[in-house]
């Protein structure tokens, strides 16, 4: 490790624009993609926000750690899928509900009624094909000013890359899993 020294004076100059809502994405490879977006879940609920999660693999009955705390804080989050791809018994009625999610987090985008919107694993269904780019992206464009949206997922297609605030690509440098460590309750889910 090197060693620098702190800064002594500011490296910026704070920014003049007009605060927005922003869209922001969390994509790569790495693990904490979805972790992100909670803590900024939690971060704006802490602040008296309102805010609304969609998750657009997991079933509308799981309880993970995360369902089983934003429960007890009363944070709004919501499963629209049936689990892996792989494990589908029927990818045509798994796409299905992928289009029907996507209809009511659609609906929560424009309704402005949140500060945040957080679209959890969306970009699988995106690049499956079982949601059409351009509608999500016209959903972004056609937003309240004021409604902020955070997107995570591997494979962030380009062109909501292009149109985000914010991009953050997770990089796996090491992870357990490949070196023989199974998923832990707690770590993972």
């Amino acid at each position: 490790m090197q060693l620098e020294s702190a800064p002594t004076e500011k490296r910026y100059e704070k920014p003049e624009g007009e605060r927005r809502g922003l869209i922001i994405v969390n994509t790569g490879d790495g693990k904490g993609k979805s972790t992100a977006a909670f803590g900024l879940a939690l971060r704006a609920h802490g602040r008296g926000k309102a805010v609304k999660i969609f998750q657009f693999m997991k079933v509308p009955t799981a309880r993970f750690g995360e369902h089983r705390t934003f429960e007890k804080l009363g944070l709004s989050i919501e499963g629209l899928g049936d689990g892996f791809s792989w494990k589908s018994q029927d990818l045509e009625h798994s796409a299905q509900l992928a289009r029907d999610g996507w209809e009511k987090a659609q609906a929560a985008i424009l309704s402005g009624e949140h500060f945040l919107v957080v679209l959890d694993e969306i970009t699988y269904p995106l690049i499956y094909g079982w949601l059409p780019l351009e509608g999500v992206l016209q959903t972004l464009r056609d937003r309240p000013k004021d409604v902020h949206v955070c997107l995570t997922g591997r494979r962030c297609p380009p062109e909501i890359i292009e149109l985000a605030d914010t991009v953050t690509e997770m990089q796996m440098v090491k992870h357990a899993f490949k070196a023989g460590v199974p998923a832990q309750r707690g770590i993972e889910d």
